[in-house]
Formats: structure tokens, sequence, C-alpha cells
């Protein structure tokens, strides 16, 4: 069985959680290893920059900073993106941090943070916000310390705010149109994802249902082998068997009183014998009819009926119309068979006087005629009869449905049969 396509998880989407593993550890520890560097920094500066009250007011503020982020670690884990706790985390952690950097701009390395967190932190109509808050923090630390001691470190700090506010906004949205890209491609895959299954599961239906077609197939097979069969054999060794009856029937009645005419009929019974046991056989092998063997249709179906008018010692006549001409295989012994079954029904229950076979070839058509004036039949009480086994007009329509052909009946009380076939003309190869 055909196994379905697979689409496997791209390589920037199977990498895509390595990032996000670094992420999380970032968010878990880098704010510690952030304000310890900010607070190391500073101090090493704080001689030269803060005063001895500066100094003295920062250290509360350093020590709230870090129980704020003990704090947030434990609230983490539960806290969804944009829930208040995290509002109220990233507002206190900026404020802390804008405090410090007032006191000392080394601490601005603390307040770069609300850059990195603002989108899973806050509301979404309020990312701007903490993003221009961050970026006045740091202009103003990078400008030499807040607030501006002179007009220079004015203008220092208005280019500054205007340049990490415009690289901050462009980042973001950067970053905004990145995750919804990856976001896109994930749904993609999940989309494909299903859609493989779907065509998995209906590829496992299908290959049910090819089984289950091949189950009836061979069935089919074998049923169809049996019916022609079975047909085969009535018209073969059936019509065969008769005709050996009759024969042996008149030479037990003629056995004493005329022992010439009694051996001639054992000599036909003989040679229908043999002729049924070879028919017998290619039946067996699905083969054409033995009178095909030396002649084409027309000259079979003369000889047919000329052994039939001897056998039965009754005129039958055959004609052709048409310009004849040579015949498929499987067209001449279905005709062959149907006329066949046709001069043995006349036989054996019409008790007709005579008998016209006509083969008539058309230009894409063969129909074969068999007319007797018997005693008929009602054709709609004849169906009955196939329930004792017979293979009469049900077979011939059944051999010349298999060609593509058909074979209709009239006939009444008194009036005689006619049986016509008609069939595609196959010629020859």
């Amino acid at each position: 069985m055909t196994q379905p396509l697979r689409f496997p998880r791209p390589a920037s989407a199977a990498g895509s959680r390595t990032v996000e593993d670094r992420w999380e550890q970032f968010h878990r520890y880098g704010p510690y290893a952030v304000l310890t560097l900010a607070t190391l920094v500073a101090a090493a500066a704080a001689d030269l920059i803060m005063t001895r009250t500066e100094m003295y007011a920062a250290g509360p503020l350093v020590a709230a900073a870090y129980g704020l982020q003990l704090w947030w670690r434990r609230a983490r884990p539960r806290t969804p993106a944009g829930a208040p706790a995290g509002v109220v985390y990233y507002v206190t952690r900026t404020v802390l941090a804008f405090a410090l950097s007032w006191l000392n701009p080394f601490f601005s390395i603390y307040a770069a943070l609300g850059y990195f967190d603002v989108e899973p932190l806050v509301p979404k109509r309020f990312v701007r916000a903490g993003l221009l808050t961050t970026a006045l923090t740091l202009a103003g630390s990078q400008s030499g310390g807040l607030p501006p001691a002179s007009l220079m470190n004015w203008v220092a700090f208005g280019a500054l705010y205007l340049v990490n506010t415009t690289l901050a906004l462009f980042f973001w949205q950067v970053g905004m149109r990145e995750e919804e890209k990856a976001r896109f491609q994930a749904e993609t895959i999940a989309e494909l994802e299903r859609t493989n299954l779907r065509l998995e599961e209906a590829m496992a239906e299908n290959a049910a249902l090819h089984d289950q077609l091949l189950v009836q197939a061979r069935e089919a097979g074998i049923d169809d082998e049996r019916r022609r069969l079975a047909a085969e054999i009535h018209d073969t060794l059936a019509q065969g068997l008769t005709g050996i009856i009759a024969q042996l029937q008149v030479v037990t009645s003629l056995a004493d009183r005329d022992p010439e005419t009694a051996r001639l009929h054992l000599e036909r019974a003989a040679a229908l014998a043999r002729h049924s046991l070879g028919e017998a056989r290619r039946s067996v092998h699905n083969l054409a009819p033995a009178a095909l063997d030396h002649d084409e249709l027309t000259g079979a179906l003369e000889k047919t009926v000329a052994d039939w008018a001897e056998q039965h010692r009754v005129r039958a006549d055959f004609t052709v119309t048409g310009t004849a001409e040579p015949v498929h295989d499987e067209i001449a012994a279905t005709l062959l068979r149907i006329a066949g079954e046709a001069l043995a029904n006349a036989g054996r229950h019409a008790g007709a006087s005579r008998v016209g076979v006509t083969l008539s070839f058309m230009d894409d058509e063969l129909t074969l005629d068999v007319r007797d004036d018997g005693c008929g039949f009602d054709p709609a009480a004849a169906a009955p009869a196939d329930r004792t086994g017979g293979f009469g007009l049900g077979g011939m329509r059944a051999r010349a449905e298999r060609v593509a052909g058909t074979v209709e009946v009239e006939s009444e009380p008194g009036g005689g049969t006619a049986v016509s076939a008609r069939v595609p003309l196959v010629r020859h190869p």
C-alpha cells in the first residue's frame, strides 16, 4: 500500500523549542544576574557620581528590587500573560529601575530588562507605553544622568530618547511580525498533520474497500465461470445425450425387425457420443465449438442445420443475407451456441415440420433468426421452466449479453416460434 506523505516539522520550528527554553531560563534567572551586575558597576562608580545621601537611598531600593524578584519567581509560574500580577511586577520594577537610575546611571543596566518582557507581562495596548518608559530611563542615563544638568545634556537626552524609542518600536514591530509568522507556520503544520491523519484514515478505508472488492470480484468470477460451464454442459452434453437417447430408442425398437437400420442409428449414437465428449473437453478449456475448427461461421451454421435436419428428419433451411465475412471467434461461438440451443428447443418441444435459419450481415451488426412452424408457447410462461435446471432462453440471452448483444423470442400457442439474436459485427482480426 502506498504510504501517505509525511510533513516533517521544519528545522526552524524544531529549533524554536530550544530558543523558547533559553528565553525561559533568561526570564527565570536573568533579572538576578542583571540586577547584580548593575549593583556592582554602580557601587564601583558610586564615589564618583553619588552623594552619601544617594548611596544610603540606593541600598533600600536595591533590597526592594531583590525582594520583588524573589516574589515574582514564585508567582510567575501560575501567572498567565497579561494578568494583573504581571502588570504589577512590571510597573514596580520599572519604577524601581527609574529611581535607581536617577541615583546612579549605571542602574540603567537593570532598567533595560523592560525591553525584553514587556509583551508577555503587559496587555498589548500598553506595550508601547512600557517601551517608551524604558527608553526614557535609558536615554536619561546615556545623556549623563537624570535630571539633565545642562542644556547640552537636555539636547543629548532628547536625541538619545528619539533613537531609543525608534529602535525599541522598530524591533518590537519586527518581533511581532516574526511571532505572527511563527504562529501561522505552526497552524499550517498542524493543519498539514491533520490532513495527513485524514489521508491515512482514507487510505486505510480504501485498502479495506479494495480487499472487499477483490473478494467480490473473485466470487463474481467463480460464479460467472460456474454459469458458463453450466451453459456449456447444457448446450453440448445435454443436447448430445438427448440425441444419443433418441438414437438408442430407435435401435431398441428396430433391433429385431431391421438390424441394418438399427446399426445405422447405433453409429449415429456413437458419433454423437464422440462429438459430445469433444465438446465437453472444449467447454472445460473454454475453447470455441468444434464446428469452428475448420469452417467460418456460415459454414459451421450450415453444417449444424444440416446435421439437425438429418437427426430429427425435419426440413431445415439455412440462408445467408448480406456480404458474408469472417467474424471474431467469440462472436462466432456465441451465435453458433445460440443456434444450437434454438434448434434443440425446436426438436424437443415444437413438433415442427419446417425450420428456417437466417444469418444476416449488416454494416455493424449480425442477426441470427431461427424460426419454426411448431406448436409455439407463451413466452411469459417460459420463465418458470428455468427452475427445473434449464438454461434455454436464459442461457441464450446470457451468451448474447457477454458480447453486448440481445436475444428476443416471439411465439404464441399454435403460431410457431421465432428466436432473433443480435450481436455486434466484430470482424476477425
